[in-house]
C-alpha cells in the first residue's frame, strides 16, 4: 500500500521564496511523498536557500519540475486536489485532509493525485480552484487561518502516511514487571529510606504509601523494576559502608532482575 504514495504528487503554484520549497522537500520527505512540480513559479535564481532548509531531502529538490501553469503541471493527474483557506459558493465541498486522506490513498492506487498548494500570498485563484476535483481545507483556528506553505504540506503529507496504516510504533522489550518482583522493590526502598534517614519507622507506613502510589504509575516493566531495586541496594550499600563501591552481584543495567 505504501506505492501508492509515489502516485501522489505535490504541486506549488507560484511560489514566491524558494525557501519555502526547500521546506517543502523536507516535510515530503518525512512523510514519504517524493515528486515535486512547481506551476509558475516567481522565485530568484539562488537556490542555495533552499538547499539549506531542505536538509537532507535535497534530491527532491533538485528532481522537481517546473511548468508555467497549473493545469500543465496536473494535465495527466486523474485527480487534483486544492487547498484552500477562503470559502464561497465554489468552496463549500471542502474536506478536512483526515477526512478526505483514504479516499486519495483509494484514488491514488488507480490514477495520478496532485495535491495543490496556492501563492503564500494569495492561495489558489478561482480559476485555478476549477481545475480541482477535490478541495481541502485544515482545521485552524478562525482568528488566523493562513499557514506556513511547508506547514501546509506537511499536515496534508502526514494525514496521508497515517491513513496508509503502515507506522508501528516501538514496543516495550522488556516485559511487564510482575506483582512479586515489584513487592520486592518496594519491600527494599522501605530498608533503604529507612536506613538513609529518609523517614522513621513510626512514619513508615505511611510514607510507603506514597512511594508505592509513585510507583504504581510508573514501574510497569522489568527494567524499570531492575534499575529502582539497583538504586536501593546502592543506596543502602552507600549508606552501610560508604559511597562509591557497588555491591557484590549487583548491575544497574536494565534487562534483569537484580
Amino acid at each position: 500500500m505504501a506505492g501508492v504514495l509515489d502516485n501522489i504528487r505535490v504541486v506549488l503554484v507560484g511560489t514566491l521564496y524558494s525557501g519555502n520549497v526547500g521546506s517543502v522537500c523536507r516535510a515530503m520527505a518525512n512523510m514519504g511523498v517524493r515528486e515535486l512540480v512547481l506551476a509558475g513559479p516567481q522565485l530568484c535564481d539562488d537556490w542555495s536557500e533552499a538547499a539549506r532548509l531542505a536538509v537532507h531531502a535535497t534530491g527532491i529538490l533538485e528532481a522537481r519540475r517546473e511548468c508555467a501553469t497549473l493545469a500543465e503541471a496536473v494535465a495527466d493527474c486523474a485527480f487534483v486536489v486544492g487547498t484552500t483557506a477562503r470559502g464561497g459558493l465554489y468552496r463549500q465541498h471542502v474536506k478536512t485532509p483526515r477526512e478526505l486522506a483514504p479516499e486519495l490513498l483509494r484514488l491514488a492506487a488507480h490514477g495520478r493525485v496532485a495535491l495543490v498548494f496556492g501563492r503564500e500570498d494569495k492561495g489558489l485563484l478561482n480559476d485555478e480552484i476549477g481545475l480541482c476535483t477535490h478541495l481541502i481545507r485544515i482545521p485552524v483556528h478562525p482568528d488566523y487561518a493562513s499557514l506556513n506553505l511547508a506547514q501546509a504540506v506537511l499536515i496534508c503529507c502526514y494525514e496521508l502516511y497515517g491513513a496508509l496504516g503502515s507506522y508501528e510504533a516501538p514496543v516495550e522489550k522488556s516485559p511487564p514487571a510482575s506483582a512479586a518482583h515489584k513487592l520486592k522493590v518496594t519491600e527494599k526502598w522501605r530498608e533503604m529510606l529507612l536506613l538513609i534517614g529518609f523517614m522513621k519507622e513510626d512514619k513508615a507506613d505511611h510514607m510507603m504509601q506514597g512511594v508505592q502510589r509513585i510507583f504504581s504509575r510508573g514501574v510497569y516493566s522489568e527494567d524499570d523494576a531492575a534499575i529502582l531495586m539497583g538504586v536501593a541496594r546502592q543506596a543502602d550499600w552507600a549508606a552501610r559502608n560508604g559511597p562509591g563501591v557497588k555491591p557484590k552481584g549487583v548491575t544497574a543495567r536494565p534487562g534483569g532482575q537484580t
